[in-house]
């Protein structure tokens, strides 16, 4: 089995042969490339294997993983086939290296936050849990996709206050939405932009040793 994205992978130094490892499989935005959200959670690295997966669609010197018709209304068909070879992807590094199937991790920002979440909705408990960052999930992944159970999945969400691409209303109503769906739901706002703020980056790695049962070196 191939890989049908380009990815930038970090495997903790001390490998040890015989064990296998929390890893977080990250989703960059819009117009960047798979090392940006390395700069989150580069600190964890020697405790997860850390995966940035590359879109495969160019974008302004980047990539994105699928083109919008408008402001958060995707192309149906180019989000269909990304969230079908996120899946094979997850199924290709699990096999590829030594990733612990049961503590498997999206982490996303803004494109990619949208992706996470609906992967978490379609992957269910084959996920530990996801990070999103900035997004939303579409409508029609609510009503078209089968979705699965997402009542032993972590979710930590956050959004920016201040934010000009998708208002903090929507981060509200996407939290809400998942309190619905599982009870392990983490929601915080910042005080910026669409980005992530050092307060942003420290709650999210100590979320994940937490979530994944790795005591804090911080």
């Amino acid at each position: 089995m191939s890989s049908l994205y380009s990815y930038d992978n970090h495997l903790p130094s001390q490998l040890d042969p015989d064990c296998t490892y929390p890893t977080i499989f990250t989703l960059h935005g819009k117009g960047s490339n798979e090392q940006d959200m390395f700069g989150v959670v580069g600190p964890l690295s020697e405790e997860f294997i850390i995966i940035g997966i590359r879109g495969d669609l160019p974008m302004s010197g980047g990539f994105q993983y699928y083109e919008l018709k408008s402001l958060g209304n995707p192309l149906r068909e180019q989000f269909d086939r990304s969230i079908e070879q996120l899946q094979a992807f997850v199924q290709y590094a699990t096999d590829k290296y030594p990733v612990d199937p049961s503590k498997r991790y999206f982490l996303g920002f803004s494109q990619g936050a949208i992706l996470s979440m609906s992967l978490a909705l379609t992957l269910g408990n084959q996920l530990k849990g996801i990070v999103a960052l900035n997004g939303y999930v579409p409508d029609f992944v609510k009503t078209e996709y089968a979705l699965q159970s997402t009542e032993d999945v972590s979710v930590f969400i956050s959004h920016g206050e201040y934010d000009s691409v998708f208002p903090v209303s929507i981060g509200h109503e996407t939290a809400a939405y998942f309190q619905t769906r599982t009870s392990h739901s983490t929601f915080k706002t910042y005080p910026t932009d669409h980005g992530v703020s050092p307060d942003n980056q420290r709650d999210v790695l100590q979320w994940l040793r937490e979530d994944a049962g790795i005591s804090s070196k911080m």
